[in-house]
């Protein structure tokens, strides 16, 4: 089997940024240089890439999260960004790249973790993980609706023009659930807003808190709250539901209760959690932030 070497950490180096990025674009379709570019790389995020003459062919990053699980803080690590160039693959590259983040990390952190799609869920058990199903809470309003606020003031934010604020808010956003939530989450939160949702950030003026948002045929799905201070749910709610609106999916665990939300613990095979950790953790009814995943 041929070897190929071993490279890490290398947000400072234009060349092995861009073929990093080269990959990234080719395996995800997502171009991450308007996120680096603007200096969001920081140093919780880690790659480890295997490289031949002069590319990156495969790669297994790791982000340092600080987090707060039922009230506890615990520093994790959240492994993403798998990914092998199609003319490599088969080679245990990526079994190679688990193995030495598991031996540089594994006693270094509280837990590990990462999110898998369909094709490699029967890849990180080989490896200790465990797979957690994560919870689906929703709000059902044809059961008991919610007023619109006919004058709310919301308006859709860009990158381009809003900047400035988005930054603030990512830097110093209030930390909304004590059940599972993320601390220290810039530059997972710019990612966020450069490349997943840039059409999909609204900023509710009178309350001081962006909402990413989307609603397609009365469902109305609430991807991240983002305030400053603790969020009073009912007045965001009644800014950004309308009339049409039948349904609400939040993609996080909320810090509110809500008459008829429901939590319905559900498998998720596109997103699915696995868990590396020494003692039981996140039980019962949670989701992480879908902006943490890395």
């Amino acid at each position: 089997m041929e070897k190929y070497e071993l490279i890490s950490d290398y947000r400072h180096d234009e060349k092995w940024k861009d073929s990093f990025n080269d990959l990234a674009m080719k395996t995800f379709g997502l171009d991450f240089r308007g996120w680096y570019n603007k200096g969001y790389w920081n140093d919780r995020y880690i790659p480890f890439s295997f490289v031949k003459e002069g590319k990156v062919i495969a790669n297994a990053s790791i982000n340092k999260m600080s987090l707060l699980i039922n009230g506890q803080r615990l520093n994790g690590i959240q492994i993403g960004t798998v990914m092998t160039d199609e003319k490599y693959r088969h080679q245990g590259l990526a079994k190679q790249l688990m193995q030495h983040i598991l031996k540089e990390y594994e006693d270094a952190c509280d837990f590990m973790y990462l999110f898998a799609n369909d094709t490699v869920l029967d890849f990180y058990p080989k490896f200790g993980f465990t797979r957690i199903h994560e919870t689906e809470f929703c709000l059902d309003l044809t059961k008991k609706p919610i007023r619109p606020k006919k004058d709310a003031a919301v308006q859709q934010l860009t990158i381009e023009q809003d900047l400035a604020l988005l930054e603030n808010y990512a830097k110093n956003r209030h930390i909304q659930s004590s059940i599972v939530d993320v601390e220290l989450n810039e530059s997972l939160l710019m990612f966020y807003f450069t490349l997943v949702f840039h059409n999909a950030i609204f900023y509710l003026e009178d309350l001081e808190t962006i909402v990413l948002m989307e609603e397609e045929e009365g469902i109305l799905t609430i991807f991240d709250i983002i305030s400053l201070q603790a969020v009073n749910i009912d007045a965001v709610l009644a800014c950004i539901v309308k009339d049409t609106t039948n349904k609400v999916v939040f993609y996080f665990t909320p810090s509110f209760t809500i008459e008829g939300m429901t939590a319905t613990i559900t498998p998720n095979d596109d997103d699915a959690l696995f868990v590396l950790s020494k003692k039981p953790l996140l039980q019962g009814e949670f989701m992480f932030p879908l902006t943490s995943h890395c």
